[in-house]
């Protein structure tokens, strides 16, 4: 017998890529040393706090599914392998454009059309993802500036994003060059971004600062002020590709950057956690973290996006034991 559907509450009737604009982007500042030169983390706070964050709060039953539902609004759906083709990114963003099956989408009483936040490829894919998502509303994100080290000429860096943008790339992912961070070289961080935003035309971007490889918690809040201060409309924890990616004391600093500027400025920036989220646990984690510290707006995918390959699968697979009360066999959940 079929499930009945289930009213999921709490997950807005709206289409993520569909969300208006309501807020200006962020405009970007003069270099202000003064704004975090003295900023002081307390790495053992900034742990426990974290710690906090799986266990203070949680979600359950219709409401947990709710917040899955809103989670794969927020996936930035990622192939960034050197052995893409054309055909696997039509894959993905086929994925993209149907992240649940219709039986599930059914059940859950879901009455809006359902996609991810965005789809994520080299800028030499992005003309096949434009293709593949024409129509759909899913906007097309590349990375770009030589990821994921970022060490090639400035020249090129420019070059390839404006490459990435005439073929059609509504966002772009960023690598900043991390020994501007270590060296406390500033100025020439905030140059590198500024110009990068500038070549990024209309299309937004997210700088990513490759935390794992900074060193320590000041040196993240410092760089993330400085990529807000040149016009970043998201900072980034990571490429996925560092020895350590996005963990939940990085990105307490990094939102707690965001609330600061925000203060500063009056501008919302928003955040992208990427590199090891594969669980749907991991998620609503991250989830959490946001409505706790900067609000419900970082809960749209206008503020808030979560790169990630693997983690579809197992929201699917969390919202089909929600729909039938079983964990069903992995072959029974597409492969993107």
């Amino acid at each position: 017998m079929a499930a009945e559907p289930v009213q999921i509450r709490g997950a807005a009737p709206a289409d993520a890529a569909a969300l208006p604009n309501v807020r200006p982007r962020n405009e970007g500042t003069p270099l202000h040393v003064e704004w975090f030169d003295a900023a002081r983390v307390n790495l053992s706070a900034a742990e426990r706090r974290a710690a906090t964050i799986t266990t203070r709060r949680t979600v359950k039953k219709e409401w947990q599914a709710a917040w899955l539902v809103r989670a794969i609004q927020l996936i930035d759906l990622t192939t960034l392998a050197g052995d893409d083709t054309e055909e696997r990114v039509a894959r993905l963003c086929a994925k993209a454009r149907k992240p649940l099956r219709d039986d599930l989408v059914a059940a859950l009483g879901l009455d809006f059309s359902l996609t991810t936040g965005a789809v994520c490829v080299y800028p030499a894919m992005v003309p096949a993802a434009v293709r593949a998502l024409e129509g759909s509303g899913v906007p097309v994100a590349s990375v770009a500036t030589g990821f994921p080290a970022g060490l090639i000429p400035t020249r090129l860096k420019l070059e390839e994003i404006r490459y990435a943008v005439e073929e059609g790339a509504a966002e772009i992912d960023i690598v900043i060059t991390r020994s501007h961070v270590l060296d406390q070289n500033w100025r020439a961080l905030h140059d590198e971004v500024r110009a990068m935003r500038a070549a990024c035309g209309d299309a937004h971007l997210k700088a990513i600062l490759a935390t794992g490889d900074l060193r320590s918690l000041r040196n993240v809040y410092k760089a993330s002020m400085v990529a807000m201060m040149a016009g970043a409309d998201f900072i980034k924890t990571s490429t996925g590709k560092e020895d350590v990616n996005a963990t939940l004391p990085v990105s307490l600093v990094m939102a707690r950057a965001i609330r600061d500027y925000r203060a500063l400025t009056g501008f919302d920036v928003g955040f992208k956690p990427a590199g090891g989220i594969r669980t749907a646990k991991d998620a609503l984690a991250w989830m959490t973290l946001m409505k706790e510290e900067l609000g419900t707006d970082w809960l749209e995918p206008e503020l808030f996006r979560l790169g990630a390959s693997a983690l579809l699968g197992d929201i699917d697979r969390q919202l089909e034991h929600f729909v039938t009360g079983r964990y069903s066999a992995d072959n029974r959940h597409a492969v993107a």
